[in-house]
């Protein structure tokens, strides 16, 4: 998802983020043969994972991680062929559209598709018509004026329209959807939600400085944003991953260890702000997972600390030795995209 600090945060990436790491990183115990081959990842922030240990630094101003989903689950599945081309900030309009980051120019992301594509994975609509910068930037600021209410949801509704859930209701993920289908009619396509936020009851100001009563309002938000992510897959016969509801005890509030989410304050080692930690991305790969193989979808304790653990272990060794971590084409390729970027 797209927050206003991310331009100015992506200048610090090259500090802190590492080196890369292999290209397919962390698996359960073993992988599982599911006949996948050729898998592409097409996202926003929620995929690219910002900070999340070790960051690709040739991924341009993407902010990819080497720990995100995608890579866990590739790793899982076995794949022989994978492309991640998420993109911190992206919205729908990226996938036929360049996009513009601080590092360079992202290409369309539907660019990695082809027709012998046979798995994809989708996670975006947050950043559509500004809704994710819009309730992140504007709602924190305003708990000073009415600590106890929900100003955020009252700055929001103009006329008795909740103007936020009126854009999500716009939103083009029906369309990328279909164009997926298009470029690569034999791929199983997986829409992937966003996990909660903010706790369906309870507060924590600390972490989450919204005012109380738009803890509820921010809940409201994200439902209806992954209704939409839902309401899109069945449209185009898709599948979809319920990330909100197995994510219950895992948002912002959460103790350390279990949340999911990172609350307001940006972590250079572990996570930006309102977005997913290692724990979080484990959590949505081990779902991702689940589905594909028809497992229940729920994330234990054990399972989620085996996946993060390997992502943190796998990072660590590809830390200590990057270029044999990535196989001769891919870093060719890799340098290729920052040599271009750098031509701009």
């Amino acid at each position: 998802m797209k927050l206003r600090r991310l331009v100015a945060v992506c200048a610090a990436l090259a500090l802190v983020a590492g080196l890369p790491a292999a290209a397919a990183t962390a698996a359960p115990s073993s992988t599982t043969s599911t006949g996948f081959s050729r898998y592409v990842a097409l996202g926003d922030s929620y995929t690219s994972a910002p900070f999340v240990p070790l960051a690709d630094l040739l991924s341009l101003g993407c902010a990819r991680s080497y720990s995100n989903y995608p890579k866990l689950l590739a790793s899982a599945l076995g794949v022989h062929r994978f492309a991640d081309v998420s993109c911190g900030g992206a919205d729908t309009t990226n996938m036929t559209q360049p996009q513009s980051t601080i590092l360079g120019t992202a290409a369309p992301q539907f660019n990695a598709l082809t027709p012998d594509t046979d798995l994809v994975t989708l996670g975006i609509g947050g950043n559509d018509f500004g809704v994710f910068g819009d309730i992140i930037g504007t709602c924190p600021g305003l708990r000073a004026s009415d600590p106890t209410g929900a100003p955020c949801k009252a700055h929001f509704t103009v006329d008795g329209v909740d103007t936020l859930k009126a854009k999500i209701a716009q939103t083009r993920i029906s369309i990328v959807v279909q164009g997926i289908r298009a470029r690569s009619p034999q791929a199983t396509i997986v829409l992937v939600g966003y996990p909660k936020i903010a706790p369906e009851h309870g507060t924590c100001p600390s972490i989450l400085p919204f005012a109380d009563g738009d803890y509820a309002y921010l809940y409201s938000i994200e439902q209806a944003l992954n209704a939409a992510v839902s309401g899109a897959a069945e449209a185009g016969g898709a599948t979809y991953v319920d990330t909100f509801g197995p994510s219950t005890g895992h948002d912002a509030c959460a103790p350390d260890g279990q949340a999911w989410i990172q609350g307001k304050d940006i972590n250079l080692l572990r996570a930006i702000s309102y977005h997913p930690r290692f724990e979080g991305e484990a959590g949505m790969a081990a779902l991702t997972y689940k589905t594909l193989t028809g497992a229940q979808p729920i994330v234990t304790a054990a399972e989620q600390a085996t996946w993060a653990a390997r992502a943190r272990t796998l990072a660590k060794q590809a830390a200590a030795s990057p270029r044999a971590a990535l196989s001769p084409k891919a870093l060719e390729a890799s340098l290729n995209r920052v040599r271009t970027s750098a031509q701009r």
